[in-house]
């Protein structure tokens, strides 16, 4: 614990250090694979706790609002410039708090409040803040929604275009939380073209298997881009918006002053430092493994006789489809977490069941992958599972199994 620096918490706040402590302990002892999640290296942790927390900085670099910025700017103006290169974009905002917040930023400078928006549903693969009635997206702006073919549960683009032509919306959004398969940004744009709207790419999930070269990019293809910085790309919680040079003053306004105040610059920091590692070698090496090791996942649960969405996966994330082993995405959360598994809960597409209980689960091999696990560990973690939810009411069988678990996990830590 003392390589990160946690000894001041532990003198001034045992109580918020016993809780750093456990979460730490349940990190290194739990099999993660949630598709959203990873784990930041330390140089991104130390990032965050530094002496930047300090600063305020209102406005952008060399145009603050505040004195004393003089280096805040030099971090904040490499950020841009890294992320500018490593997704070859026109122009960067790295201010933003998260991706909620960057997608709010594009919604609020492209549109006027009421205008139609296409987004994919959110039960096939879409986000919270693509249309959610309970999200800003789906209160301040009409939301229409496209889907998945029912036979293929892939895009349907003559369903796209038609919605287009139909709806007539200012913007169309592509980029999603829970779809397995690659997004075809070229198709989106000609769409976009030919109905009149803008296009957007939503790539927090893709981010670093696009910045690899293992994922086609979304430029020049879309008008507006945004990520988040904590999955795939394996940095801090935050979020970036990409856009073309035309955009960018109704951008940079919207999100200062128009929807947040200062900005966090030890999130920034820690930003830049995650966008020069995703530049290396190293980084695009371990991506390829991130989607290999979602290959053999995918492929493992599908000889257990498990039904995949799409029926597998080009990307780091599979999509279980749960009906046929007749137990509910909650159900199986619950089982797994005593067998010291983390999953979470998913809609799929046509799903019968609600948000709160769903018909399958989400899975993803960025965080095991991180730890160093390869296609011998992602088999074994495949038979936990299914030994899992084979025998889910069973206590002893269950124990056993988190005790295997543990015992994987202590030849991989993650710290």
């Amino acid at each position: 614990m003392e390589r990160m620096n946690y000894k001041d918490i532990k003198k001034v706040d045992p109580e918020v250090w016993k809780w750093i402590k456990e979460e730490t302990k349940r990190e290194r002892e739990t099999i993660n694979l949630i598709a959203s999640e990873n784990f930041a290296p330390f140089s991104v942790l130390s990032a965050q706790g530094s002496v930047l927390t300090n600063k305020y900085a209102e406005g952008y670099s060399f145009a603050r609002y505040y004195g004393g910025c003089q280096f805040i700017d030099q971090i904040e103006k490499l950020a841009i410039e890294r992320t500018k290169a490593l997704f070859n974009c026109e122009h960067a905002n790295v201010q933003p708090h998260s991706g909620s917040q960057a997608n709010m930023a594009v919604y609020y400078s492209s549109l006027k409040l009421g205008d139609a928006i296409l987004f994919m549903d959110l039960r096939a693969g879409g986000h919270l803040t693509h249309g959610s009635s309970v999200n800003f997206s789906g209160k301040f702006f009409k939301p229409y929604f496209y889907g998945v073919d029912k036979k293929t549960e892939t895009i349907d683009f003559n369903v796209v275009e038609d919605l287009a032509k139909k709806h007539k919306p200012k913007l169309i959004v592509c980029g999603y939380t829970a779809y397995p398969r690659k997004v075809d940004f070229k198709t989106f744009s000609e769409i976009a073209s030919r109905t009149g709207a803008y296009l957007m790419a939503d790539i927090a999930h893709i981010a670093g298997l696009v910045a690899a070269g293992l994922h086609p990019s979304p430029h020049p293809f879309t008008d507006f881009t945004t990520t988040t910085t904590h999955k795939t790309l394996r940095g801090p919680r935050g979020g970036i918006v990409m856009c073309k040079d035309e955009f960018a003053k109704q951008i940079d306004s919207t999100v200062f002053p128009g929807i947040q105040g200062g900005p966090l610059m030890h999130v920034i920091a820690a930003k830049a430092i995650a966008l020069h590692l995703a530049s290396t070698n190293e980084f695009k090496e371990y991506q390829k493994k991130v989607l290999a090791n979602a290959k053999i996942l995918a492929n493992s649960l599908k000889k257990l006789g498990y039904r995949l969405v799409s029926g597998g996966t080009d990307t780091h994330l599979v999509l279980v489809d749960l009906k046929p082993q007749g137990i509910t995405g909650k159900e199986a959360v619950e089982i797994l977490k005593r067998a010291n598994i983390c999953v979470n809960k998913n809609t799929i597409p046509f799903d019968p069941l609600s948000a709160r209980l769903t018909s399958g689960i989400r899975l993803g091999t960025p965080s095991v992958t991180t730890q160093g696990m390869g296609g011998k560990e992602i088999e074994l973690i495949v038979s936990f599972i299914h030994r899992a939810l084979t025998n889910r009411n069973d206590d002893k069988k269950l124990k056993l199994i988190r005790e295997e678990v543990k015992t994987l996990c202590k030849k991989f830590p993650p710290y």
